[in-house]
């Protein structure tokens, strides 16, 4: 059996990992920080056209057809080059979604234009994946939906949204629907799109030619897989910016690099996110090839790379002294996608709790 990526991934990652040298440099990040953009179309369009956007959808719909372990390797690339692109929910979440409860119809319908990039979904499945919050949670009845949902993943400038109910279905929105409300949120991470949506009476379509329960399910699964990917990336890079650091800043003569101190914390970090890079490649595997073990692997992932994530941002940060804090370095972006990927979806605790009532020892 073969334990290591094929040929055909590790050329994926490389081939991403240059685009995004090109197309998505530090000064393009703080662009489209500093602009408030919902994401950089420029970068996203150059993903696209590698196929990124339909990554996970079959080619009958335009897309590459590939696995989660695939779009779990892109998204390590994403987040090692804080990419602020609408991967998560776009590229992954949705298409589940529309791939698991939708209507032949609606797949072919919606799939190839997300395949090619021409529009973006936003995803409000956060009350399902984290608790209700703010009086939010969306209610479904005849056709209509009422409600609020809060955290929407990359859903200010989406063109569809997947929206989950308070029951466990799930539902097409269109953005401009008659009575849909959306309000921008702001959070520490500039480089991600996220918004409120507030229902009144809004018409939509239902997801229900599949389980809609089970596939809700599949959805929250595959997007803490995808963070936690996420995080291996924003991770790894802040300990090459750290180590790198090290080899340049000079104090009391001497490089910090050589300091027995800052040696420890360099090597620390790498041993605490190394082993990640397993945890997260085997949770992606298992989504399709081990259901039986998807629910379970996605949390421990979700859970442990959050942990092992802030630990390693705030040790690089350190590493940097108060460059660290500056805007120059950029060494924040890091810092803070790994907070936002932290919480969203469900926070260690939440999703440690998930895991136990799927091992039965937690009631729900």
């Amino acid at each position: 059996m073969e334990f290591a990526l094929t040929e055909d991934q590790i050329l994926l990652q490389d081939s991403l990992n240059r685009t995004l040298e090109r197309a998505c440099p530090l000064e393009r990040v703080r662009k489209a920080a500093a602009d408030k953009a919902p994401y950089a179309a420029d970068v996203w369009s150059a993903l696209a056209e590698l196929g990124l956007a339909g990554l996970i959808i079959p080619p009958e719909h335009g897309g590459m057809g590939l696995g989660l372990l695939d779009a779990a390797l892109a998204a390590e690339a994403l987040g090692r080059a804080v990419a602020p692109v609408p991967f998560v929910a776009g590229g992954v979440m949705a298409p589940l979604a529309l791939m698991g409860a939708g209507s032949t119809r609606q797949q072919g319908e919606w799939l190839p234009r997300l395949a090619a990039g021409e529009i973006v979904a936003g995803v409000a499945v956060s009350e399902a994946a984290s608790g209700a919050r703010d009086g939010a949670g969306v209610f479904a009845a005849g056709g209509k939906l009422n409600g609020k949902a809060l955290f929407v993943l990359d859903g200010a400038a989406a063109d569809l949204f997947v929206v989950a109910d308070r029951a466990g279905g799930l539902h097409l929105v269109a953005a401009d629907a008659a009575g849909l409300t959306r309000t921008g949120l702001t959070t520490i991470d500039a480089t991600r799109s996220i918004c409120e949506l507030a229902f009144d009476q809004v018409s939509a379509e239902p997801l229900a030619d599949g389980d809609a329960a089970a596939t809700l399910t599949r959805v929250i699964d595959a997007g803490r897989v995808i963070l936690a990917a996420d995080i291996l990336g924003a991770g790894q890079r802040m300990i090459e910016k750290a180590v790198a650091y090290a080899g340049e800043r000079q104090q009391f003569g001497r490089l910090i690099g050589s300091f027995q101190a800052v040696k420890h914390l360099c090597a620390e970090m790498t041993a605490e996110l190394e082993p990640c890079r397993a945890l997260v490649w085997y949770a992606a595997y298992a989504f399709d090839a081990v259901p039986a073990e998807a629910g379970l692997m996605a949390a421990h992932t979700k859970a442990h790379l959050s942990e092992v994530g802030t630990f390693v941002a705030r040790t690089a940060t350190e590493v940097h002294g108060g460059m660290g804090f500056t805007d120059l370095l950029g060494l924040h972006y890091g810092f803070k996608r790994i907070g936002f990927d932290r919480q969203m979806l469900g926070g260690p605790e939440r999703v440690r709790r998930h895991a136990a009532v799927l091992q039965g020892w937690a009631s729900a």
